[in-house]
């Protein structure tokens, strides 16, 4: 199968793929596809070599590359690429990539790829390396809770089943995860984008510290120059996704280039907001910035934190006057928040709240369905929201 949006690269792809393998039938996919499509447009006979197109767009066929591994069906990707770049090629073979094309394209180079492919296949078929899930977790306005949050999600992962659990603290300004959790580390993210060229399993070990069986990659304690320099955080994202099952990233907001690195890889974003009117209307700006800049909207989850249904605007309300659903809500549960607070600890999982992070975690994971909408009369509070979705 060839996926690219590029009519003038499958014009020049295609016939060398058919000179090279005359007999086998090769699909065209002129689009890229949604990753949570993949599957449907593989059928049940999925193809066995996948040429990806990464020279269009390449953060989107990354996220592509990631998800074709995670689906385990043992489909060789071989990545098209514009030039000889190594880091690109570098990201490509940490996503999952087995082979490259360069252009021009030519049938010698393709015939040499698909040797090496043919060489590197075991006797006995084996499962591809599966990758982790990263799940971006992002206020839509302060003060959300979005950091407590982040972290339960980190904690209760690890209980559901989860074996290596990373949470990364994102935020170069105001990150609290250290706070949180009482934690201390010499090193932050910074140091794994200052050592990208060399970062190993021995050189991530000591810049991470662990916490209640999760590591924990923290922010940095004090301001530094060039915070507002900072635009990409690829680094430290294909690293952990190949190295954990999930990675729980606490960003500090939709904004921005920093940010929108990673709500782009990530495969699942959690909005956090409440249900008071304020933080409703950030909500809605957030989802139109993130739309403008090419965010899908299958990937994000708006999630409304300490919910009270006697204080503020009701589930339904909330869904019908963002134009989408409410993925959860979480409890307002004050008491128990302070409490682990205070002792550096997740929220037990005995209490309600606790119960509800755990809920919210297996929804993540596609082990829970949705709960069944109920109607409701808005009256006129949708006029509210009227000027920022126009």
């Amino acid at each position: 199968m060839c996926i690219s949006p590029s009519w003038q690269i499958l014009q020049e792809l295609i016939p060398v793929v058919t000179a090279c393998l005359p007999a086998v039938n090769v699909q065209q996919e002129n689009s890229y596809p949604e990753s949570n499509g993949l599957l449907r447009l593989f059928g049940p006979q999925p193809p066995n070599v996948l040429f990806l197109d990464t020279i269009s767009n390449r953060e989107q066929a990354l996220v592509i590359m990631a998800e074709v591994v995670r689906l385990n069906r043992g489909i060789s990707i071989i990545a098209l690429l514009a030039a000889n770049e190594p880091q690109v090629i570098l990201r490509c073979l940490r996503m999952g990539a087995a082979e490259f094309l360069l252009q021009p394209f030519a049938s010698e180079q393709l015939e040499a790829s698909l040797n090496k492919l043919a060489r590197s296949l075991p006797k006995e078929k084996t499962a591809p390396k599966q990758v982790g899930k990263v799940i971006s977790v992002m206020p839509a306005k302060g003060a959300c809770g979005a950091s407590t949050l982040a972290c339960n999600i980190a904690f209760h992962s690890k209980r559901a089943g989860a074996q290596r659990v990373l949470l990364s603290d994102l935020d170069p300004l105001t990150g609290t995860i250290s706070f949180l959790l009482k934690a201390k580390s010499t090193y932050s993210f910074l140091d794994v984008l200052a050592h990208t060229e060399t970062l190993d399993q021995d050189l991530w070990k000591g810049m991470v510290t662990q916490r209640h069986g999760i590591d924990v990659l923290l922010a940095p304690e004090t301001l530094f120059d060039g915070v507002s320099e900072l635009r990409d955080a690829t680094a430290v994202i294909d690293y952990a996704r190949c190295n954990y099952d999930v990675v729980v990233l606490d960003a500090p907001s939709v904004y921005g280039d920093w940010n929108l690195s990673q709500a782009k890889l990530c495969d699942e974003l959690v909005l956090v907001t409440t249900n008071e009117l304020p933080a409703l209307q950030a909500t809605q700006r957030a989802l139109s910035y993130l739309e403008a800049n090419r965010i899908g909207r299958w990937k994000i989850r708006v999630v409304v934190n300490r919910y009270d249904k006697d204080v503020g605007l009701s589930r339904e309300v909330i869904g019908t006057a963002l134009h989408t659903d409410v993925f959860h809500v979480v409890p307002s549960d004050y008491g128990a928040v302070q409490k682990s607070l205070l002792e550096g600890k997740p929220v037990p999982h005995n209490t309600s709240l606790g119960r509800s992070f755990s809920t919210l975690c297996d929804r993540l994971n596609g082990k829970e369905k949705a709960p069944a909408k109920t109607g409701s009369s808005l009256g006129s509070l949708l006029s509210l929201f009227s000027r920022t979705s126009s």
